[in-house]
């Protein structure tokens, strides 16, 4: 193994053989590699043998010098020992040979800790003249002594050791040397002393405890005297950096660990309410500078203290403390402590607090978010969200805000709110924190202008803030996230939950006076907020949705870091998941910011604010010719509102529903059902048509072209049109209204009308039902003082199965907007919103203007009057119902009969009275009308529009008949061309009308005066003029099925125009030829 030659290293042996020929050049390499292996392996084992022989003799010599050391111990301790240099001799030696699994050593420990505390003056006078070596013996025995206290089981081995730290951990022990006590309190908190304390507290004190700060036995007084020495000692000595060493390691020990039944029953409660008052500031602060403590420069001696981990626990006992000191806090120490609470929150367990507001979330995240939460965390959750919920927190919050709302302050509330909504699922509206600020206008305002301030600085010096970057789509770093999401998701949040309550005299600034207004935002103020917004929701799609995953080289995403896009030192970059890790996050923020653009979109559309086509967005390109999975008749697609991406989509799914969607239909069908507003109305309705057409071919097959395959065929009398329809197109007797429908009329006579259904008869009828039906005079539908419908709360009164009529209304208009067929029925704006609701038709009390404006503007002024003048109305709680010359009165809430509406509640009393009129009198009829509508079309593609866009679906758009469009797009035939005089005489008779006429026209020949919604060009089958023969004295005549007119040859202009005429207005069905 060594040479004694003089040669330092062996030198490698050299064959003088030669290279042989025969072995080949991998074989060699091979065999040559092993060699080396084999060498190498040689080298590493005797290295570990030496390593091993080396450790093996320390230990054997290290124990031998032990046993050595013991026998002089035994000796000394024999005799009898008064000076203190022979004891501190005893000390040297017993420090270096004691071992706690030694019981003889422990029983050394004891007797010498005795000796030492008998000779208490001596020791300490001892301690002060040797200075450091004397220190140096003393912190180690005391050291001894806490780790002996860990495994004591009976009391005489329990009170030297704990005795021996009382003495000399003492202030009274070291009143001169305060300093000395200093360095032993250093070394022993490094050395863990929180940490053995806390084991001594729970192996000494009883379990079962009832929350007390009184100590239950007296051993538990010692033990808690002794866990708050340290931290008085600290507090008193104003050294800041060993203040802040003894409050980490009382976190680190004692918070941050899950409690144990004595910290949490005994401990915490004694710390908040002992003599000496727990330095919460100086905790506060600590937790704050943890991290600038521990790497500061200069800071060679607290290098080494514990860093601490946010946890439930640390943020229980903060707030503990918090309960008792906030009201005492300065400001100062008050915004330190809400920015200490925002770094804890969020680290309170996920999903605690259930909300029903959460009902229409996604059930993947409601799967995600199904964790096992002990009861414990389950209260510690409880608790700190009642105290988050008190007054004095919520007073504290705004009194920093109104003394200093700056960025950084409003961040830190941020952070806590959105922890709140975002994490524990709480609404506004149970938090008095969330709906106090929500309804706080200047922090509203500032809020919204520190979004849109929050910024990076690009290479080029220039700032870009994160909302542009987030509304381009582009990737953002976790640091970036942070500090916008919290930010917006609160805004939107809450400026959401204010616009319910926020009227529309308010939003619109109608009020005399502005300045009790709670609407933060003027309507110039909401123009770029709205378009702000409206981007940003699509960039969360582009995020969420990314069509590639990035593939860049390191220079490249160095780049990118320069210009404020990425962050190439996020580990997470690297990560395949990476483009997927947020999306739970995005569809968070997207769902809280499109609530609010969809709300802000409501009022705009119930009165304008925003410039004209606004809202469409050029960045969203949706195209219904384009080829899309996104349009197969299915209807559960539309309905999934999917927000994720396609590795979410199981292979249960793709059996179901087919090929599965791309990214970019996905994209496309998010933005349909949350923001179809950015898409434009002729292009939605094409989607819808194509939609509808897709589910037609389904349904209705080879009879939609050939007249054959499975339909239904009435005969239905002209003169009960109705009643025959009712009953033989009931559910039970038509089940499947989808299948092709042929419709034979008979007149008054009892005959059928001449005529076969090619699809023209069946639409003039489904337009003469529909007039009927919703004819007021029926009884089912009242008019509003617009000459608006809306079902008649007094139809329960009439009929007894009074849904089923509403059900067959709402089946038939179905069918009338599922063949594309327009019909004239001007609906009320609230009912079509009630159609259009996401959330079982319930609307808010801003509809009420369209039901009955009066008492909508007699239910506003009520806000208005003061207290005496609410008096003077005697109102209560009730309303009066007149069904027909019958008075009832109904009460808008138990006992509604017995209280007076004051003004403490008249706020309450206006919107249960709205309710009331707009909700509660028609929720059945409004239910079973939805329910027939989407019996045959799905609810979800019409909720691509809204109200106004809904009424035009079904009646058309009130737009003149353009002539020049109905010219370029008619045929003609049997002998007609566009040449042809009598043409020419048509088109110019035609041009005269007047808008009238031109409409009585159009539903002569296409039984529907409106035209078509996206022009002529869609009309099917196109417009036609045909050859009606030569005699002079016969009217023209119609084929609605075919959109026909047949026209006979008039030479004379005049005789054209009379005839014409008399045959458009004489309102006759197929008899008329």
């Amino acid at each position: 193994m060594y040479s004694f030659e003089g040669d330092f290293r062996r030198k490698p042996i050299q064959s003088l053989r030669g290279a042989s020929r025969k072995e080949q050049t991998d074989s060699l390499l091979t065999r040559t590699k092993a060699g080396r292996e084999k060498r190498e392996e040689k080298r590493q084992r005797n290295s570990s043998s030496v390593i091993i022989q080396s450790a093996y003799r320390g230990h054997i010599e290290r124990k031998r010098q032990r046993e050595i050391l013991r026998q002089e111990y035994d000796q000394l301790i024999t005799k009898k020992i008064t000076d203190p240099v022979t004891l501190f001799d005893a000390i040297r030696r017993l420090c270096y040979f004691y071992r706690t699994d030694c019981e003889r050593d422990r029983d050394r420990l004891i007797q010498l800790c005795q000796l030492v505390i008998k000779q208490t003056e001596s020791v300490k006078s001892k301690v002060t003249q040797t200075g450091e070596s004397g220190i140096f013996l003393l912190k180690h025995l005391l050291l001894l002594c806490l780790k002996n206290l860990q495994n004591v089981t009976d009391s005489r081995s329990w009170g030297p050791p704990m005795r021996m730290l009382e003495i000399f951990t003492s202030v009274d022990t070291f009143k001169e040397k305060k300093e000395i006590l200093g360095k032993i309190w250093l070394f022993l908190i490094k050395k863990e002393y929180f940490g053995s304390m806390r084991h001594v507290l729970e192996a000494k004190v009883p379990q079962s405890l009832e929350k007390s700060p009184h100590p239950p036995t007296p051993q538990a007084d010692s033990i808690f005297k002794m866990i708050v020495s340290p931290i008085q000692f600290a507090v008193l000595s104003k050294n800041k950096e060993f203040c802040d060493l003894v409050l980490r390691s009382v976190c680190y020990y004692l918070f941050c660990p899950a409690y144990s039944e004595q910290v949490e029953q005994f401990l915490i409660p004694a710390m908040v309410y002992s003599k000496f008052p727990f330095p919460f500031v100086e905790l506060i602060q600590t937790l704050i500078q943890q991290t600038s403590s521990v790497s500061g420069p200069g800071n060679t001696n607290l290098k080494r203290s514990p860093v601490v981990t946010p946890s439930p626990w640390l943020l229980s006992s903060v707030i503990t403390f918090a309960e008792k000191n906030i009201e005492s806090l300065s400001v100062s120490d008050a915004v330190d402590f809400l920015s200490v609470l925002k770094t804890l929150l969020p680290h309170l367990p996920a999903g605690v607090f259930k909300s029903s507001t959460d009902s229409d979330s996604d059930s993947s995240d409601e799967e995600d978010s199904i964790v096992m939460i002990s009861k414990e965390l389950r209260d510690l959750a409880a608790d700190c969200v009642n105290f988050l919920n008190s007054q004095k927190f919520v007073r504290c919050v705004v009194e920093c805000l109104n003394y200093r709302m700056d960025p950084h302050l409003i961040s830190s509330v941020c952070l806590i709110c959105h922890s709140l909504m975002s994490q524990q699922h709480l609404s506004i509206h149970k938090l008095r924190l969330l709906y106090s600020l929500a309804f706080n206008t200047k922090f509203m305002k500032l809020l919204w202008i520190t979004c849109t301030h929050v910024s990076n600085t690009t290479v080029t010096g220039s700032q870009i803030t994160l909302l542009q970057t987030l509304s381009r789509g582009l990737e953002m770093s976790d640091s970036d996230m942070q500090r916008i999401v919290p930010l917006l998701s609160v805004f939107c949040s809450m400026f959401s939950h204010s616009l319910y309550t926020l009227h529309d005299a308010d939003f619109y600034g109608d009020m005399k006076s502005s300045k009790d207004s709670s609407m933060p935002f003027s309507l110039q103020e909401l123009v770029p907020m709205v378009l702000m917004l409206r981007d940003t929701c699509l960039g969360i799609i582009e995020l969420a949705h990314p069509e590639t995953r990035l593939s860049v080289t390191e220079d490249y995403r160095e780049a990118l870091r320069r210009t404020a896009m990425k962050d190439p030192r996020d580990s997470s970059y690297n990560d395949r998941e990476a483009p997927f890790r947020h999306t739970k996050t995005w569809a968070y923020l997207f769902k809280v910011i499109a609530t609010l653009v969809r709300q802000l979109y409501t009022r705009d559309s119930r009165k304008r604010f925003c410039p004209p086509n606004s809202w469409l967005s050029d960045r969203v390109q949706i195209h219904a010719d384009k080829p899309s999975q996104m349009y197969r008749a299915r209807g559960s697609v539309f309905s999934q509102r999917p927000f994720g991406t396609m590795r979410h989509l199981t292979k249960a799914q793709l059996d179901d529903d087919g090929p599965p969607l791309s990214n970019t239909d996905v994209k496309n069908l998010v933005i349909l059902t949350e923001l179809p507003f950015v898409v434009s109305f002729q292009e939605r309705v094409k989607i819808l048509q194509k939609l509808i057409v897709n589910d037609r071919d389904e349904n209705q097959g080879d009879a939609h072209n050939f007249l054959t395959g499975p339909s239904i065929n009435v005969a239905i009398r002209r003169n009960y049109i109705y009643e025959d329809a009712y009953d033989k197109l009931s559910p039970d007797n038509e089940p499947n209204l989808k299948l092709k429908m042929r419709v034979q009329l008979m007149n008054a006579a009892g005959l059928d009308e001449a005529g076969i259904d090619g699809g023209g008869i069946f639409r003039e009828f489904l337009s003469e039902l529909l007039k009927t039906g919703f004819d007021p005079n029926r009884g089912l539908f009242l008019m509003t003082t617009d000459r608006l419908l809306y079902p008649n709360p007094q139809s329960v009164s009439l009929m007894d199965n009074y849904t089923k009529h509403y059900y067959f209304l709402g089946r038939m208009l179905g069918k009338a907007i599922y063949e594309n067929m327009l019909v004239e029925i001007p609906f009320a704006t609230f009912f079509l919103s009630k159609i259009l609701s996401r959330h079982g038709g319930d609307l808010d009390i801003h509809h009420l203007a369209s039901l009955d404006p009066e008492m909508y503007r007699n239910l506003l002024s009520l806000k208005t009057l003061n207290g005496k003048e609410v008096d003077d109305l005697g109102l209560d709680f009730t309303t009066v119902d007149d069904n027909f010359g019958q008075r009832k009165v109904v009460e808008l809430k138990l006992g509604g009969r017995n209280i007076a509406v004051t003004d403490a509640n008249k706020i309450e009393y206006i919107h249960l009275m709205a309710d009331y009129k707009i909700n509660k009198q028609i929720r059945t009829h409004c239910t079973a009308f939805r329910q027939g509508m989407a019996d045959l079309i799905n609810l979800e593609w019409l909720r691509m529009f809204d109200h106004h866009e809904l009424q035009t679906l079904i009646s058309g758009a009130m737009v003149p008949v353009n002539i020049e469009d109905l010219k370029q797009h008619t045929h003609y035939s049997g002998g007609y061309t566009v040449q042809h005089q009598v043409i020419q005489n048509f088109w110019d008779v035609v041009e005269n009308f007047t808008d009238t006429q031109k409409r009585q026209l159009l539903k002569f020949v296409t039984s529907c005066s409106r035209p078509p919604l996206l022009g002529f060009k869609d009309l099917y089958p196109a417009f036609c003029v045909h050859f009606g023969g030569s005699e002079e004295d016969r009217l023209p005549t119609a084929s609605t099925c075919m959109n026909l007119l047949k026209l006979p040859e008039f030479h004379d202009k005049e005789t054209l125009r009379t005839k014409l005429v008399y045959a458009i207005e004489s309102g006759a069905g197929f008899e008329l030829s």
